[in-house]
């Protein structure tokens, strides 16, 4: 073995030898009881970031395990052709060219995106192949596959002819800048400092010229206004419901009504409505009859009803409707408010509602079955606490917008017959480029329409057998057909082997941010479409963040490629540093220096290893501990405890990946290995190793300790393999092993005649005694080559027995000359002393430091504590800190608070030991 630890080299051959052999590949007609994962398919925008690495690493982890427990284990990987976001991208990319998608027109537009998708598909494939993640390559897909397009376009006419898919006129998300409806989800809110206008709306016919002052933070929307609202038990305008007011500057009458969804603590207490540009107002004018006007294009530009503002922007039309107001003495008052702003979640553009005619899918007879089986526990979400969060949404679900006007994504399959459709319908022309030759008819059909739902094109109109059918021109949201993807990618809706074999999957990993997206809509697709759930359990891990507290993001630019990592630090570093760092919590904070942990335990695996097979030159090396138990063969204490804690180590890694707790398998397996394997049983051992030789004579081993050492270095390696792949491959070809790959062997199981609690136990005492002595040592500033004596004071003589027959480990160990053992000794003058269980241990110091000089040392350093500690103390009684402060950096705070008290009163102590010479 080399001296240190490459892992680029190790990487990129044993994930080369793994596709060779072809086990990623899962076997259709394999007996083995199936277990299925679907990769969340990323979106073809670029590449992948540290949250996506986090993802992939776990269900990799999974994969593995199963596949070593011997299921036939599949993972499916894929990619979304994520319609609006790559949409996007793309245009950013055309705009560096100066041209826009509107040049291009659609079907050179969509050459173009599928030339990005070749790019990074490939990208983001190479990606998660360094990342060494155990993929079923051969069953890849994509969303906008010919087959993907099939199932969905046959979803999309199924869901249509059992009624549950309609066209009609609601309002919606509209993005400016996309020039397309969005769905709730896909509105990111953030809080904005901006302004509050009270505005004066003269009631009609009052001599008095009074008026009702009117709260609101988009006086632009005003042009729009087709009533005034308060709330139908606020006193204060109880008088005036049902009389009129003149809308400013537009100058038309609106009446005043009384609706319950006013909130008569905003403002005044009255609001305007503006049926064509707020959600709630939408909802107002429906139960009040309101009529609708609409103010604001798809552009975010001024209408024509926008009388004398047409063609001006949002923002332009604020500051000239302002000036007016106050010039004609109607703007009362405006005051800094902070208020929560829409904007598009993929190009951060402020979300304008507007009525607009888009088709819909009715939810609620869907979400019904799909509330039930997690209710009944089929469908289970882990942490528990998203259950809730999931049934709330799904309880009071709204039906969803799935039409988008882009041009890249799935088309509508519904056709327009323009013979039948005469005089329901606008048609407008698109200039394409330069040239009139290049022309594209737009035809905008109203919502009386009647459309043909056919997933071919009709050769002509069942109704008038007209000729001239042209097709809908939205795309469907991303989501639609992601929310087909558990069975969709193995063949439905043909009935495939595959789709026999592999479906339902067994297990979902996501981020939190998708549960409704996708997550919920899946659990609907699937039990609507294979009447069964898509999959059993769903693991919403953390949400990765920068060190500043920042969601990762590619469009934001602050998600990092998680390949630079990899170069730096080696794959099972970061691969096992993210595991270690995700706990089931919210969400926690990454910075490239977190993988130093991670590289350090690969180097210590390496280390040890290397240790061990440099001293296998026998064939005794390659016995285990279970045909090392014979006739001749002694286990120490030392043995007995390390194998009862290996396979103690086995159960609870086994328990713990069962559970989905990533976190305390990386902990478990970090524990065992690094201290109770590498730090105490080799160090133990060392003298032994070179004694280990073959007894020719008699036939029997002389000394188990390397064949134990080997045979749990091989049995950790598995239990390791899922979350750091290569290096445990690298190492597991050179020890003896059955098999060819650590991936295909067997997982380890835990032997229970191993286990042994009294053993543990009293191991357990020796080593909380040679650490005791250890931190003495240390805290009292003893030289670390010289040797003390050391007494230790039991409560009994069985004890005391078993500490002299093992008085040789504490010795060694805790570099302790003279070690003196009884239940009746006397604490030395002078003395550092600690209390165990069971046992007083006593340090002489008198001889083996100065005591003035270390009590002047342990004064001074008592003094910088005390110092650090107020200081601490101030900080933790901030409230300013406790509410501001990152979570991590409060619960850091009070973790060195508890840690500096107890080394003061460590420092005490001593210092009184001290004192008493």
């Amino acid at each position: 073995m080399d001296k240190v630890y490459n892992p680029k080299p190790v990487e990129e051959r044993w994930y080369r030898f793994w596709m060779e052999k072809g086990f990623f590949h899962a076997d259709v007609n394999s007996k083995k009881k199936p277990y299925t994962i679907v990769i969340p398919p990323p979106n073809v925008t670029g590449s992948l970031h540290t949250g996506h690495a986090l993802n992939n690493t776990l269900q990799d982890i999974l994969i593995r395990q199963k596949r070593m427990a011997g299921f036939e284990a599949e993972w499916l990987p894929g990619m979304d052709h994520a319609g609006i976001a790559t949409q996007n991208v793309v245009e950013k990319a055309l705009a560096k060219e100066g041209l826009t998608r509107h040049d291009l027109g659609r079907d050179e537009f969509v050459k173009r995106v599928w030339e990005w998708k070749e790019k990074y598909g490939g990208e983001i494939s190479d990606q998660l192949k360094r990342l060494g993640c155990s993929l079923d390559w051969q069953r890849e897909r994509f969303t906008f596959d010919e087959a993907y397009k099939k199932a969905v376009l046959q979803t999309f006419v199924r869901y249509y002819q059992k009624r549950l898919i309609y066209r009609g006129e609601y309002i919606v998300n509209w993005c400016p800048r996309c020039e397309s409806a969005i769905s709730d989800l896909e509105v990111q809110h953030k809080d904005h400092s901006g302004f509050l206008y009270t505005i004066k709306y003269p009631l009609v016919g009052q001599a008095s010229r009074l008026s009702i002052l009117v709260a609101t933070t988009r006086p632009e929307t005003m042009l729009g206004d087709t009533a005034v609202a308060v709330h139908p038990k606020d006193k204060r305008y109880k008088s005036l419901v049902g009389k009129k007011v003149r809308l400013p500057l537009v100058r038309r009458e609106i009446p005043i009504i009384a609706d319950e969804l006013v909130d008569p603590e905003f403002g005044t207490g009255a609001v305007k409505v503006t049926p064509a540009h707020d959600p709630i107002d939408f909802e107002i004018r429906e139960r009040h009859h309101l009529e609708s006007v609409k103010v604001i294009n798809e552009k975010g530009e001024m209408t024509l009803e926008a009388k004398g503002y047409e063609g001006l922007t949002r923002e332009e039309c604020r500051e000239k409707v302002l000036q007016d107001l106050e010039e004609q003495g109607l703007l009362e008052r405006k005051e800094e408010y902070t208020h929560s702003l829409g904007l598009c979640d993929r190009c951060d553009t402020i979300i304008e509602p507007l009525i607009s005619t888009q088709w819909f899918v009715r939810m609620k007879d869907l979400a019904r079955p799909a509330i039930e089986v997690v209710k009944e526990g089929k469908v289970r979400f882990i942490p528990q606490r998203w259950t809730k969060v999931y049934l709330d949404w799904m309880e009071n679900i709204r039906d969803w917008c799935i039409s988008r006007q882009l041009l890249w994504g799935h088309r509508i399959p519904a056709w327009w017959c323009i013979q039948c459709n005469e005089g329901k319908y606008i048609k407008s022309e698109t200039f394409i480029g330069a040239g009139p030759s290049r022309v594209e008819p737009r035809y905008y059909f109203f919502p009386e329409a009647v459309p043909i739902v056919s997933i071919e094109k009709p050769d002509s109109c069942p109704k008038c057998e007209g000729s001239k059918i042209i097709q809908d021109e939205n795309v469907l949201d991303t989501w639609f057909s992601s929310a087909l993807w558990p069975f969709s990618t193995f063949g439905w809706p043909e009935k495939t082997e595959d789709l026999e074999r592999f479906y339902p999957t067994q297990s979902l990993l996501t981020d939190p941010g998708i549960l409704y997206l996708w997550v919920a809509r899946m659990i609907m697709s699937g039990l609507e479409f294979m009447d069964e759930i898509p999959f059993f359990t769903v693991y919403l891990h953390s949400t990765v963040l920068t060190a500043e507290g920042q969601r990762m993001s590619k469009s934001l630019g602050t998600g990092g490629n998680p390949i630079n990592l990899m170069e730096k630090y080696g794959t099972d570093a970061l691969r096992f540093t993210l595991t270690s760092l995700e706990s089931q919590g919210q969400s926690f904070r990454f910075w490239e220096n977190r993988c130093e942990m991670g590289r350090n335990f690969c180097n210590k695996i390496w280390n040890a290893a290397r240790f061990l097979l440099m001293n296998q030159n026998d064939p005794s090396s390659q016995i285990t501990p279970d045909s090392s138990s014979g006739s001749g063969t002694k286990y120490e204490l030392a043995d007995r405890w390390i194998l009862s804690r290996y396979h103690r180590t086995i159960q609870s890694t086994t328990h713990v990946l069962e559970s989905y707790q990533f976190h305390e398998m990386a902990k478990g397996l970090y524990e065992f290995f690094w201290h109770e394997f590498c730090d105490w049983y080799l160090e133990l051992v060392k003298p032994r190793i070179p004694k280990h030789a073959l007894n020719q004579a008699q036939g029997r081993i002389m000394d188990p300790a390397l064949g134990i050492a080997l045979s749990i270095l091989e049995g950790t390696l598995r239990l390791l393999h899922p979350v750091m792949p290569f290096i445990t491959e690298e190492i597991w070809q050179m020890t003896p092993h059955k098999g060819k790959s650590i991936m295909v062997a067997s997982w380890p199981e835990a032997d229970p005649k191993f286990i042994d609690e009294e053993v543990e136990k009293r191991m357990g005492l020796l080593m909380d005694i040679i650490t005791s002595i250890r931190n003495i040592r240390s805290e009292m500033n003893i030289p670390p080559k010289k040797e003390t004596d050391c007494l230790l004071r039991t409560k009994g003589d069985g004890i005391v027995n078993f500490l002299n027959e093992n008085e040789g480990v504490v010795k060694t160990l805790a570099k302790v000359n003279r070690l003196s053992v009884g239940t009746n000794l006397e604490k030395p003058k002078a003395s550092a002393s600690a209390v165990l269980s069971g046992v007083e241990l006593f340090l002489p110091l008198e001889g083996v430091i100065d005591f003035e000089v270390e009590r002047r040392r342990i004064e001074k350093e008592s003094q910088k504590i005390s110092f650090e500690l107020d200081r601490l103390k101030q900080k933790l009684g901030s409230s300013d800190f406790l509410t501001k402060a990152p979570e991590e950096v409060v619960e850091s705070t009070r973790m060195k608070r508890e840690e500096f008290e107890t080394k003061l009163q460590t420092l005490k102590g001593h210092l009184k030991s001290l004192q008493e010479v």
